[in-house]
């Protein structure tokens, strides 16, 4: 039977395929991250059961231990999927940099681990599950069970979601996830069984090297969420531009962005992170036996690498300079309606926070913040406020005939004034209330504007009580027609915004970097002394055995 495809049916079938193999990329990464936790697990409890029934025990207290611990890793997954999604954006953001950073450390420690025991790890549960039987106690294997199981399902949940998070399709990768769940559990049965045999070392040492890529990814991943959420902005510098080579939807987009986490526009903070990371857990752990230091040099190295960190630290806490902010004493400021210098506006000490506005050829006035609105911020992060003083204009006179009010008035009558019973002229007495409309950001000020209200209080010409009058004809008044210069508003825009970037950057190197290398130098520190008190203890037994051998030696024979 011959099938003849044509072009269309050639498309589709290279849609198809190409398509198929984006998603096997795509699955690669929780495949592998499920088959090595699960392999984990599978491998205990495969162990644990083929001891048992070769000794002749029931297995049912391991499986209620396996169990439980399945469920409650199922439950942990759940409810951290479910409040990561409950939170809003920012919060979301903050979330899964913290479990990309847990991912991370979980993982990290259990490719270590496995690097070290995977070649007495079956030795060391028979002797644990042994032990149990010996007690005849079916809690202790339930717990056995449950312990181990339980630990590697909560870091399977933890590292899964924030595979999860930063995976380009997530519905191959709950495939890939699953698939390797599965095939860890067929290897786990093959175990028990005894019809597969596999060397764990070398299969874990191999996969080491897939999940430490991963886990490098995942910092990645970690450090944008920071970013995101607002934690970190230091290091934010574009190192290089990937775009042209994994443009989504093609193979190296899926295997370099997908799989191991490398975004098309890595930061510099992101690129330190991910090399760090790499080379550190990878010379750790691949690191020749050969070529390692004998256990003393080794705690030697480790006791000078935490002195080394701590100096490092304390060196970039009281060193790295603090940025300042530098504010010019006098803002300038121009006429609203013609954009003209026309003064200046300064800060001035005295109680809560005042200004002294100066104007070309005129005297100073204060303006005086009210308290209850410094504590007003708005959403972008401003205290607006407005605050007032009055004056009395400079062409001010009096008395005014009735038709300058009329004038002032804006062609017409004032209410309440009769011309037959107060014909004029009128006692005159001027006030301009100037309101201002202001902004101040990180307790500088960035913006002002005036705005005038003329009054004229009438008295005389036969008017039992003054009367006020708003002279809406002067709609501008010299001394309450200035704001702040766009220019300088816009300067000061952009200094403060490099401020806060330089104070980001500031307390990453000079309080979280650290921060975080004291606890590296401490752990250095914890680890030397276990090694030093290890060796001491080697040596004590060593001396007590060349004491006994000693005295045998030269014990004489009896008679």
């Amino acid at each position: 039977m011959f099938i003849i495809l044509t072009g269309s049916d050639t498309n589709n079938y290279y849609h198809f395929a190409f398509s198929t193999c984006l998603g096997a990329l795509y699955l690669l990464a929780t495949f592998i991250i499920a088959l090595r936790e699960g392999l984990e697990a599978a491998l205990i409890v495969g162990i644990i059961a083929a001891f048992l029934r070769k000794n002749g025990r029931p297995l049912t207290a391991m499986w209620l231990g396996v169990g439980c611990a399945v469920i409650l890793s199922l439950a942990v997954g759940f409810v951290l999927n479910l409040t990561e999604n409950a939170l809003p954006q920012a919060r979301q953001e903050m979330m899964e940099s913290i479990i990309g950073l847990v991912a991370v450390f979980f993982v990290t420690g259990m490719v270590m681990w496995m690097n070290n025991h995977a070649h007495n790890l079956k030795r060391q549960l028979e002797t644990e599950a042994a032990e149990a039987i010996s007690r005849s106690s079916a809690l202790a294997l339930t717990s056995m069970a449950f312990l181990a199981v339980l630990k590697e399902g909560f870091e399977t949940s933890v590292f899964l979601l924030a595979t999860f998070s930063a995976a380009q399709s997530a519905v191959w990768a709950a495939v890939g996830a699953v698939l390797g769940l599965l095939v860890a559990v067929l290897v786990g049965w093959g175990i028990y069984v005894g019809g597969i045999r596999i060397n764990l070392s070398r299969f874990f040492r191999l996969t080491g090297l897939f999940l430490i890529l991963v886990a490098a990814g995942l910092i990645i991943s970690a450090l944008r969420s920071a970013h995101e959420a607002g934690w970190l902005n230091a290091g934010q510098q574009r190192i290089v531009d990937l775009s042209w080579l994994v443009t989504p939807g093609t193979v190296q987009s899926a295997l370099i962005t997908g799989v191991l986490g490398i975004p098309a526009d890595p930061r510099l903070v992101e690129f330190a992170g991910w090399i760090i990371y790499i080379v550190v857990v990878a010379a750790m752990i691949y690191w020749p036996a050969h070529l390692k230091p004998a256990p003393k040099r080794a705690a030697q190295f480790t006791a000078v690498t935490g002195v080394g960190l701590m100096i490092t630290a304390l060196l970039l806490h009281f060193i790295y300079p603090a940025p300042e902010v530098e504010i010019p004493d006098q803002i300038p400021l121009v006429s609203r309606t013609s954009q003209q210098p026309v003064g200046h506006i300064s800060s001035q000490p005295g109680a809560g926070k005042q200004f002294a506005v100066t104007l070309t050829g005129q005297a100073a006035e204060t303006l005086v913040v009210p308290a209850d609105q410094l504590s007003k911020v708005t959403t972008s992060g401003r205290q607006e406020w407005q605050a007032s003083f009055s004056y009395e204009p400079a062409d001010a006179h009096s008395p005014l005939t009735l038709d300058e009010v009329m004038a002032a008035y804006g062609n017409r009558i004032p209410v309440g004034l009769s011309p037959a019973q107060h014909p004029g002229p009128y006692d005159a007495k001027w006030t301009v209330n100037c309101s201002v409309d202001a902004a101040m950001a990180r307790g500088v000020l960035v913006s002002a504007e005036s705005h005038p209200a003329t009054f004229i209080t009438l008295s005389g010409s036969g008017l039992q009580s003054p009367r006020t009058i708003s002279a809406r004809a002067r709609t501008t008044e010299a001394g309450c027609d200035w704001q702040i210069s766009p220019t300088y508003a816009q300067d000061i825009e952009q200094h403060l915004r490099d401020a806060v970037v330089a104070q980001d950057i500031w307390h990453f190197w000079a309080v979280i970097l650290p921060s975080l290398f004291a606890i590296l130098a401490f752990t250095c520190f914890f680890s030397a002394s276990r090694q030093f008190r290890r060796l001491k203890g080697v040596r004590a037994r060593g001396r007590s055995k060349q004491g006994l051998l000693d005295s045998s030696t030269h014990q004489l024979p009896e008679k």
